[in-house]
């Protein structure tokens, strides 16, 4: 008996370690393919767009866009990474009511979600993201030239849209 208690540990011991990295692998596969969440600063002529890593940790700035190529620039990007969510940013009075940019919102929003019917676009609100964003430039130490960029303000306004709601879904908001 004691015969077979000693050759089976090893086996065993061989069994658990083969389960153990087969269930990091899986994980690992699962963690690296995670869908990517996108966040959009609309405005009438500029975009700024904004994503996730792979694993829906860091929010990072992609670029600007002119408003008429936002649909062909997350055609493109819908292709070459998969894409759980849109977040866009809907602009409101601090009285919690729509601006006259929120129209334009609401149209685009409406057009995203029957163009790209596999991926939830949803709105998120967007009060005070530009004055943060130039706030967040100020402080990074650029020139005043950099600092009046636009486009700029606009892409970091997309990473705090973006940030925010991760935040709401890491608290279950959403």
């Amino acid at each position: 008996m004691m015969f077979f208690k000693y050759c089976f540990v090893p086996y065993l011991f061989e069994l658990q370690i083969y389960c153990l990295v087969s269930i990091l692998k899986r994980r690992e596969d699962y963690l690296c393919h995670m869908p990517k969440i996108i966040a959009i600063d609309y405005g009438t002529k500029r975009v700024g767009i904004a994503a996730t890593d792979e694993l829906q940790i860091i929010a990072s700035g992609l670029t600007t866009v002119h408003s008429s190529e936002l649909v062909s620039f997350l055609e493109d990007y819908c292709i070459k990474n998969k894409v759980e969510a849109i977040v866009i940013g809907l602009p409101k009075t601090l009285q919690n009511t729509a601006t006259d940019s929120s129209k334009e919102v609401t149209k685009i929003t409406t057009h995203l979600t029957r163009k790209f019917k596999d991926i939830k676009v949803e709105t998120l609100d967007e009060r005070f993201t530009s004055t943060m964003a130039s706030s967040v430039i100020a402080q990074s130490g650029m020139s005043k030239k950099k600092r009046q960029n636009k486009a700029l303000v606009d892409e970091i306004s997309a990473v705090i849209i973006l940030q925010d709601y991760l935040q709401q879904k890491d608290n279950g908001l959403r």
